[in-house]
């Protein structure tokens, strides 16, 4: 026996633990219809991989687990898959979630399976990751996925593992039953986690209310290979708090916002140690728990082992419900537990209790009066908040201070309203504070995604933009170079043709030196018949010489034009016997020159892709024609 620290505060409601202790632990019979939700624990839902109408044997895979915080669903029994929506579940909402509704067979027909042979001979990874194949969550609270408390040891120095005895909370024996009929189990989960954890000390922390329990525990311990210690601790609740039970065992305290793994300690209930027992040496997942039926509405309160889904109604019944009696229906126990109106609520992995209260038991509460700031609730919390600074806070809706006064480390225990002289329901004001504040957290998370969604799409469109900009000058670039290119070549071309056509020049007439000869000659005629006009008008002197230049410019001017057209009429006879239109060859090439100017003044202009190839590919058809007949018209046409 270690020494035992303590915390603060903390409360002694009535035990009525004995009630559910005087018979053994019971088979819940098999109910007609099982509920099970795709949601049994903190995280994400898993995702169903039945359909409806599907048959299923007992332990077969029916949800398969979603991210990290998330566990598999299996088959409780063999049967029919009848449904997957929407049924009342364990929620303090009362809301409805999605489950899988199975209809029994009877067959109990179980799924081929087997145990690990020797799992210390594995890698660790592949032990945790058959532990989480078979859906094991944590069994005394939250459910956590237990994987992921096994994984602790990657990333922590795990020093102390601490199993969880404790149940403190008043009515649930559901821990204690199973340590006096299965230690072993758990002895044996024990040896599996410590294997993993590779935790130098081992504690079992239990209440001193439970002295069958620890008879049983320590009866197993006697020659067990691993540094396990049996730690008593008073009864006072809520010892079975994970941080309070660690303060209790190790005198440390885990700080806020922190895990214990923080400081090498991880903690496991009694509940899950047996459920890793049974996956590893028997490969069965966890499909079954023992639940505490109890309260004064029920003829026979005891312990039964039932299967995730079983309805409270049926398990009710198999404990003699009294109709006329029950008054209240609670799930879990009567300072963390919830009122449920339903009793088609089914069994989860983390339901430990179902109280059936009568009117006297658990009367209606009473009426909220006004805080008289007695501090009492203050002298009670076991996590030493302040709860009636966060009740102000909570009510007046100044949710970030409350989160300041550390509301998230409050474990909803109640033992603050349990002192309320002024019976105001602390907890249900801390739970509402919490629930807003995630709700404007999620808020906040979505309007973020949105902003970074929109800051990405504009820079996306920004970017667009200047590729499309830079491709825009590039192609007028390139336009620019191909037309240069094109105009040097013609140029090349032309000076070619010239070189070639010079030494034929001297043999035939040369057309455009004689067009611009005959254009002199009638300019220089021009003038000088206006000179001689103007001298005869004014009869100025010199008008014979004036005749006779006159006469000689009309005789230059007719022979220049009769010599240009006499060339021209000669080309156009050539061309004519080789079968040319000069003329109408003439008017192709300027049109098809024209084209192609267009078209190239189009192209620097348009920025519809599509538009762009189909003009590009006309422009390459257009070049090639005025080539075509620019050559035919300089073969036909030199000058």
């Amino acid at each position: 026996m270690g020494k035992v620290f303590a915390f603060h505060g903390g409360v002694h409601p009535p035990e009525n633990k004995k009630q559910s202790t005087r018979t053994p632990i019971a088979q819940a019979p098999l109910p007609k219809m099982l509920y099970i939700p795709l949601q049994q624990h903190i995280g994400i839902a898993a995702n169903p991989v039945v359909n409806v109408g599907d048959r299923v044997l007992k332990g077969q895979l029916i949800a398969e687990p979603v991210g990290r915080i998330s566990a598999s669903l299996h088959a409780p029994t063999s049967g029919i898959v009848r449904s997957i929506g929407p049924h009342p579940v364990p929620h303090a909402s009362g809301l409805e979630s999605d489950c899988i509704t199975l209809e029994t067979d009877g067959q109990d027909e179980w799924i081929e399976h087997q145990g690990l042979q020797d799992y210390t001979r594995l890698e660790p990874s592949v032990l945790i990751e058959h532990i989480r194949q078979c859906g094991i969550a944590g069994m005394g609270g939250a459910g956590f996925p237990t994987d992921v408390k096994l994984h602790l040891g990657d990333d922590h120095i795990v020093n102390t593992l601490i199993i969880n005895a404790a149940e403190c909370e008043p009515y649930i024996t559901a821990d204690d039953m199973l340590m006096r009929e299965r230690a072993a189990d758990i002895l044996s989960g024990i040896r599996i986690i410590s294997h993993l954890l590779r935790p130098s000390h081992i504690m079992i922390g239990i209440e001193d209310n439970k002295p069958q329990a620890i008879h049983a525990l320590e009866a197993v311990l006697k020659g067990c290979e691993l540094n396990i210690d049996i730690r008593v601790v008073p009864t006072k609740y809520p010892s079975g708090g994970e941080r309070q039970l660690i303060q209790l065992l190790t005198g440390l305290e885990v700080p806020s916002g922190r895990i214990p793994a923080d400081i090498g300690i991880v903690c496991q209930n009694v509940g899950t140690a047996t459920a890793i027992h049974r996956a590893v040496h028997f490969g069965e997942p966890l499909i079954s728990r023992i639940v505490t039926v109890t309260g004064d509405a029920v003829a026979k309160p005891q312990n039964f082992e039932a299967l995730i889904g079983t309805p409270f109604a049926d398990l009710l019944e198999a404990a003699n419900l009294y109709e006329g009696r029950l008054f209240r229906l609670v799930m879990g126990g009567p300072m963390m537990g919830v009122t449920v109106a339903h009793d088609q609520i089914p069994v989860i992995k983390t339901t430990n209790c179902i109280i059936a209260a009568s009117d006297e038991e658990m009367p209606q509460a009473p009426p909220e009066q006004p805080c008289i700031r007695c501090n009492m609730c203050e002298q009670v919390c076991p996590v030493t908040l302040l709860p009636q600074q966060l009740y102000w806070f909570s009510k007046g809706r100044e949710f970030d201070k409350a989160r300041n006064h550390n509301l998230f480390d409050c474990i909803e225990c109640g033992a603050c309203a349990y002192v309320c002289p002024s019976s105001i329901p602390l907890v249900q004001y801390y739970r509402f504070a919490k629930s807003e504040i995630r709700t404007e957290e999620a808020e906040q998370r979505k309007a973020d995604h949105a902003r970074q969604r929109f800051e990405a799409r504009q820079a996306r469109l920004e970017r667009e933009q200047a590729e499309k900009e830079a491709r825009r000058k590039a192609r007028a670039e390139e336009a620019a170079r191909a037309q240069q290119s094109r105009k040097n070549t013609e140029a090349e071309k032309a000076q070619s043709a010239s070189d070639s056509a010079a030494p034929a020049a001297s043999a035939a007439p040369d057309l455009k030196q004689l067009k611009t000869a005959a254009a002199v000659a009638r300019t220089k005629l021009k003038k000088a018949r206006d000179a001689f006009k103007n001298a005869e008008d004014k009869g100025l002197d010199g008008i014979d010489a004036l005749r006779a230049t006159l006469t000689d410019l009309e005789q230059k001017s007719e022979e220049a034009e009769q010599a240009f057209k006499a060339a021209e009429q000669a080309e156009a006879a050539a061309a004519a016997e080789k079968g040319v239109d000069l003329k109408q060859l003439k008017i192709d090439a300027a049109m098809a020159r024209a084209a192609v100017t267009k078209l190239e003044r189009a192209l620097t202009k348009t920025e519809d892709e599509q538009a762009r190839r189909e003009m590009e590919t006309e422009l390459v058809e257009a070049r090639k024609k005025s080539d075509a007949l620019n050559q035919s018209l300089s073969e036909h046409s030199p000058a």
